[in-house]
């Protein structure tokens, strides 16, 4: 860099956010996006606290106005935001979480035990966005106000956004509670469309749909909608004393006979997870526990509604709780279906999850303590450790709903069902597979033996080349089917270094491979047809594995390279122990060699735990359930893989020749000639 380029770029240029600006400055960060959607996430973020005061048992009632001003007011009966003086900040409870990021009682504190918000960021974004807002407390006998211009305090003269305002920091006591009158906060707003696309609004039906969602949810609390249309104002009540069961009720599509009655499943259980304590400090191995409570039926039809939430959010693309809620109804199902003599006939394939959820509409909803979103607007949960417990609650309860006798008649007319749709759905793809032209690749339709996902074309989707049948069982039951799919290969592929293309394309693992792939080979390889985002090998922590390994990562750099080239192929590394201590407080650890597990287990019982033993080892993939193999090798919060690069292509070369080539002479003298660099220890007996 030169002198004069330096002299460009000084402290000066640099810009530091303070308190609201960062949310102005970049609203979509904060609300998800700066159309209609963003207008109705402020109204959920400020409705959703008046929910938090009515799960914790201190409202019963929130009433919702929409203003023929355009201003939204929310008011609920709970105990009001804390008025006093924060110690720290020397603010009012109301001024530091309507004009702070991340402040609030929502942090682990004793405010709250499970709440939807966990950021602190809700109602300050709220305010930071807003031409107006109003806050009115009644709590401990005093009615306090404060108000709000784009986030600062102060006092407006007059009703509405355009009156004249005065900065005043501070929160007033107007008067005394009257005899009889309830706590409660009361927040009325009006948001800033500066910040957002030209006719961007607050829709009723998406309040509408909020409120009577919430009413499912909170069967205490009433909700209503008050809006004022051409001078009148429309009123209209929420409350669901059925709670989960009214919803269901509700969502299955209209005209779509029952064929069993509403079966609904609550429990309660533990995960741990690392957290920080109340001092930042990250804590391993925290106890959590999670309520869950789930409805679902069987109707007539072919719709499939499931609805997730977390603490009353809703969480539109579903996440950790839906994928444990899909296994344990799979794996119940499954189990049922087998054990049901009649159903199956000999050789049918047991349904798959599609199957299971033709005709259903299903709502799971799970209370949990701080809850993990893939996003401030909270549309995916990502709490890993509420898989385990909602999959063992409703596995159980299912099972027994199926063998119960009172309700094993309605249970064996819905196995029925889930046959029926799996037979189905055989069917057509065999008259879809008939119909196709089948050339030699091009054209030709997928391989049967591909469990393809939901997705495909974008960067998040996986192509998981798996070794063995018995593998793919386990992997299918722990992917998510949405973005990851599975290509099972038999045995070790072509050594493609010894053969030509036309040899290569002749065996059938390989064709596979470069069908699925869908972008070619060799110099006609088009990386923008290729139809996953990446490759994951995924072969036995064995000597086997490592050689099928091998022949994949040839096969690719000899005729499809831009796939290595562009980092976008990859190697699972599965683990090969599983050491597990005794006691009320079980721990699991997974170790990749044996001398990893034993530094793991004497790390362990230096530590005062006692190790289970022998230390199972996993000989392949196929020993692993669904849940280790998620954990260890396909989650990608948890997983580790090995990137395949290119860094020295003259290096790869020479080694892919030198170890896969024809020659044998060469490869012989370098395996005597580097015999003494083997460390016995890691060898793999």
């Amino acid at each position: 860099m030169t002198a004069s380029a330096e002299t460009l770029y000084g402290a000066d240029d640099l810009t530091h956010l303070e308190g609201l600006e960062a949310v102005r400055k970049r609203p979509g960060m904060y609300i998800g996006s700066t159309d209609s959607r963003g207008v109705n996430h402020l109204f959920t973020e400020i409705v959703d606290n008046s929910t938090d005061e009515g799960v914790a048992g201190h409202a019963s009632r929130v009433v919702v106005t929409l203003h023929a001003d355009g201003s939204v007011e929310v008011e609920d009966d709970g105990r009001g935001i804390p008025t006093g003086v924060h110690a720290k900040s020397g603010l009012s409870g109301v001024e530091l979480v309507l004009t702070r990021l991340h402040a609030g009682g929502k942090f682990g504190g004793s405010g709250y035990k499970a709440s939807g918000g966990l950021h602190g960021v809700g109602a300050s974004a709220v305010n930071a966005l807003s031409l107006r807002l109003d806050v009115t407390v009644k709590r401990a006998g005093k009615v306090h106000e404060m108000s709000f211009a784009r986030g600062v305090p102060g006092v407006f003269d007059g009703p509405g956004p355009k009156a004249r305002f005065t900065r005043q920091s501070g929160l007033r006591v107007v008067r005394k509670m009257k005899r009889g009158e309830s706590t409660g906060t009361t927040i009325r707003y009006w948001h800033d469309a500066r910040y957002f696309e030209k006719g961007a609004e607050l829709g009723i039906e998406a309040v509408r749909e909020k409120l009577r969602n919430t009413a499912f949810l909170v069967p205490g609390v009433t909700y209503v909608l008050r809006a004022a249309t051409e001078g009148a104002i429309n009123e209209e009540t929420f409350h669901y004393p059925n709670g989960l069961v009214d919803m269901v009720d509700f969502l299955a599509p209209a005209g779509d006979r029952a064929v069993c009655d509403t079966l609904v499943i609550t429990g309660e259980g533990t995960y741990k997870e690392n957290a920080a304590d109340e001092n930042g400090v990250m804590q391993s191995n925290v106890e959590r526990k999670a309520e869950v409570e789930v409805a679902l039926r069987w109707g007539t039809g072919y719709e499939r509604t499931v609805e997730c939430f977390t603490n009353t959010i809703r969480n539109v693309h579903g996440g950790t709780h839906r994928r444990g809620f899909d296994r344990a109804l799979l794996r119940s199902l499954q189990d049922a279906i087998s054990k049901t003599r009649g159903l199956l006939k000999p050789k049918e394939d047991l349904p798959t999850v599609d199957d299971v959820q033709e005709g259903m509409t299903a709502v799971i909803h799970v209370r949990i303590p701080e809850p993990q979103f893939t996003s401030q607007t909270k549309d995916e949960l990502s709490t890993a450790g509420i898989t385990k417990v909602i999959q063992g609650i409703v596995e159980k309860q299912v099972k027994a709903w199926t063998e119960h006798r009172k309700t094993k008649a309605q249970a064996k007319t819905v196995l029925q069902k889930v046959v029926d749709a799996s037979r189905v759905r055989i069917a057509q793809k065999q008259q879809k597979d008939a119909a196709r032209r089948k050339t030699a690749l091009e054209g030709a339709a997928m391989p049967a033996k591909l469990v393809d996902c939901r997705t495909t074309g974008v960067s998040r989707s996986e192509l998981f080349l798996v070794e063995g049948d018995s593998a793919l069982g386990s992997a299918r039951q722990a992917r998510v089917s949405e973005y990851q799919a599975l290509l099972p290969l038999r045995g070790k592929i072509l050594n493609v270094q010894k053969a030509g293309l036309g040899d290569a394309l002749k065996n059938a693992e390989i064709a596979s491979i470069v069908q699925v792939l869908g972008a070619g080979t060799g110099r006609t390889f088009d990386i923008s047809a290729m139809r996953y985002g990446r490759v994951i090998l995924m072969a036995d922590a064995d000597v086997d594995g490592s050689h099928i390994r091998t022949l994949l990562i040839t096969l690719f750099a000899r005729y499809m390279r831009p796939v290595i080239e562009d980092g976008r192929l990859y190697a699972a590394m599965p683990p090969l122990h599983k050491v597990v201590t005794k006691g009320r407080k079980e721990e699991t650890h997974y170790t990749f060699t044996e001398r990893e597990m034993q530094a793991k287990v004497a790390e362990l019982e230096k530590a005062g735990k006692t190790i289970k033993k022998p230390v199972p080892r996993f000989k392949g993939l196929g020993e692993m359930n669904a849940d280790e193999l998620w954990e260890t090798t396909m989650n990608p919060a948890t997983r580790a893989v090995r990137r395949i690069t290119l860094d020295d292509v003259d290096a790869a070369e020479a080694a892919l020749e030198l170890l896969m080539g024809e020659k044998v002479e060469p490869r012989r003298n370098w395996l005597v000639s580097s015999a003494a660099r083997v460390d016995e220890a890691a060898i793999d007996i």
